[in-house]
């Protein structure tokens, strides 16, 4: 019959005791070595249950009587249920005992996974686990609705939205109990502005070590200086770095924050696992997505009790990139790689097995919060054009190259003067500027793109997590030449050709590139020159944007954008203008941002302006600077 293959059995539980209370949040944390995390030890009584209902040991009595009198089966609360009576009677036994076990496997445990050793004579189906306190509201995957909202955490300037103060205090209670956190909002819902709050709100007394990739290591300086100037902050990269022949690391750098690349953390592990850190994370995560590399080994061997990895695709190309990131955050959760790969990877990337993946998210859910910028319950003033300056770091290639150009430049326009030195200043400049896109531009050479710019890296990475999202993107560049270079590169990666849109593009043609792009199944790049492209064309089926390069006025570049921030566009729309550090683009674009109503009278008629510069005031504009940020790490 039916109710045959859903039959109860009586099963041990273990009812786990938290002994300290999650709400208390400033007396939890102890300090740097504070929190609960995996490694708790959790103290349970065993006891029996039934259909999730507690039962005496005077009801066992009575069901082991009936067991006996009718061949195991007997009649309970209008169902069957089936009982062992030599299994009964160790239940019954162990029933009022106490132990203790890791939080984590209690955690398993209650997830079906296994973990705690069942008493003797018990069969070795995995028992129940309830709990209360904070191992009970993890239990019950309750984090992201029942955690308290922390809107303004003390020293931050600057203001959250609701859902970001949502995930500030997810992200501060996880921190309090020891357990690893993965913010996985969508692109352009401020997971920096919400970790930074999440500093300030749960406070250690050693410092958070904060690991990016070089192109957003900028970014990050001016975020935490904008939102946290309390904080000291220093950058650990570079030729210049400490050494581990160096006198103690916090004693030659102390601060609040430190900020460093993988690739620094692969080289420098030795002298940055002596370091107690009160804090990890991890910024664009994916790049630990490889646990068999050197730099995911080096990164998870990093010592610290409070774990966050920001990252807008948890999940790439394979489950076992999930895997490896809860691996550095909440070591054992997912079992070994092996065991992982049996029970959740081959299930579910080959036989698409959904109890295989529901169970997977009910593991991994109360440890990852992800939200989308579509979701209208967390911005209901969609839609929104939101604008970010991508800074983007040098490679010594380029830092060679453009050095060069700056001190030819500069020698010369001492030697020359009117129309001349006016045409020597616009060329040099078109130089500089293609050498912060690529050397490979600089040269008109043909040769390999992948590795050598700074700027094409953050491309990738910005393309990458767009590709994933299922999004669509229009991605602008002052020079044709740079498009058509990108064009087989972008084919290659992502296995598609983009479209590509210039000056040469016949009429027809163009309508046809519209069309295809509007399209659902269309190209999901499309690669536009800013004068061919930025005026007539309604894109709205974009959600990203991409300036490649910098122009002078902030009103070309505006109208550029609106060919997918317009009358018809029901997403968000974000805005990636990518700024290579130290250049005259950074000088651009402050330019751009600390004087726009100048900007648009003084610069609006594009570059004639600099050629009049004198020699000295020239040098300021394209010199470059910020060296630390050079180098491909």
């Amino acid at each position: 019959p039916g109710w045959w293959s859903a039959r109860q059995r009586v099963r041990l539980r273990a009812k786990a005791s938290s002994k300290r209370s999650s709400t208390g949040a400033a007396g939890v944390t102890g300090g740097a070595k504070g929190g609960f995390g995996f490694d708790e030890i959790v103290s349970f009584t065993w006891e029996a249950a039934l259909g999730g209902r507690r039962l005496t040991k005077a009801e066992l009595a009575s069901l082991a009587r009936a067991a006996a009198a009718k061949s195991g089966l007997v009649r309970v609360r209008g169902e069957w249920v089936e009982i062992d009576p030599a299994e009964l009677a160790a239940i019954a036994a162990a029933v009022g005992t106490d132990g203790s076990a890791r939080a984590g496997d209690m955690l398993r445990t209650a997830l079906g996974l296994g973990g705690i050793a069942l008493p003797p004579g018990v069969d070795a189906a995995v028992p129940e686990v309830v709990a209360s306190g904070w191992l009970g509201q993890v239990l019950d995957d309750a984090l992201h609705s029942s955690v308290a909202p922390i809107e303004s955490p003390p020293g931050f300037e600057g203001v959250l939205r609701p859902y970001q103060a949502r995930g500030v205090g997810w992200l501060a209670f996880l921190g309090r109990l020891g357990l690893g956190a993965c913010l996985a909002d969508d692109m352009g819902l401020g997971k920096t502005a919400q970790l930074i709050a999440k500093l300030l709100a749960d406070p250690v007394d050693a410092p958070t070590l904060v690991v990016c990739p070089v192109s957003v290591l900028g970014n990050w300086e001016r975020e935490l200086e904008r939102f946290a100037p309390s904080l000291v902050v220093k950058v650990h990269h570079g030729p210049d770095r400490l050494r581990a022949d160096d006198q103690p690391f916090l004693e030659r750098a102390p601060a609040d924050v430190i900020l460093t690349t993988y690739a620094i953390v692969a080289r420098d592990t030795s002298m940055l696992n002596e370091v107690p850190w009160g804090r990890l994370v991890l910024d664009e995560a994916q790049q630990v997505k490889n646990a068999a590399t050197a730099q995911a080994s080096a990164i998870a061997s990093i010592s610290a009790p409070r774990r966050v990895a920001l990252t807008g695709t948890p999940v790439e190309n394979r489950l076992a990139e999930l895997w490896s990131l809860m691996h550095v955050l909440n070591p054992g959760l997912l079992g070994t790689r092996t065991d992982f790969t049996r029970r959740f990877a081959t299930p579910i990337e080959t036989n698409h097995d959904q109890e295989a993946v529901a169970l997977l998210k009910r593991i991994t859910g109360p440890f990852v919060l992800r939200r989308l910028k579509s979701d209208r319950t967390i911005i209901d003033d969609l839609p929104d054009k939101i604008e970010q300056t991508e800074q983007c770091a040098m490679t010594r290639e380029q830092a060679s190259l453009y050095k060069a150009i700056v001190d030819d430049l500069l020698e010369k326009a001492e030697e020359l003067e009117g129309i001349a030195r006016r045409g020597l200043v616009l060329a040099g400049i078109a130089k500089l500027k293609q050498v912060c896109n690529h050397p490979a531009h600089f040269a008109r050479d043909g040769s390999t793109l992948a590795g050598r710019s700074g700027k094409l890296n953050r491309v990738d990475e910005l393309l990458d997590e767009i590709m994933a999202a299922g999004d669509k993107v229009l991605c602008f560049t002052q020079f044709a030449e740079w498009g058509s270079i990108l064009l087989p590169y972008l084919t290659r990666r992502y296995g598609r050709e983009p479209l590509w849109l210039h000056g040469g593009t016949r009429r027809n043609k163009r309508d046809e590139m519209v069309e295809q792009f509007a399209d659902s199944d269309g190209p999901p790049i499309f690669l536009l020159s800013l004068k061919a492209g930025g005026t007539g064309l309604n894109l709205t089926a974009a959600s990203h944007v991409i300036h490649l390069d910098r122009w002078w006025n902030p009103a070309v570049e505006d109208q550029a954008t609106d060919r997918a921030y317009r009358i018809g566009q029901r997403r968000s729309v974000l805005v990636h203008k990518l700024v290579t550090v130290g250049t005259i683009e950074e000088r651009i674009d402050a330019m751009i941002n600390s004087k726009r109503a100048l900007a648009n009278s003084v610069v609006g008629t594009g570059e004639e302006w600099i050629t009049e510069l004198s020699t000295d005031e020239l040098r300021d504009v394209i010199a470059l600077r910020d060296t630390s940020m050079i180098g491909a790490d």
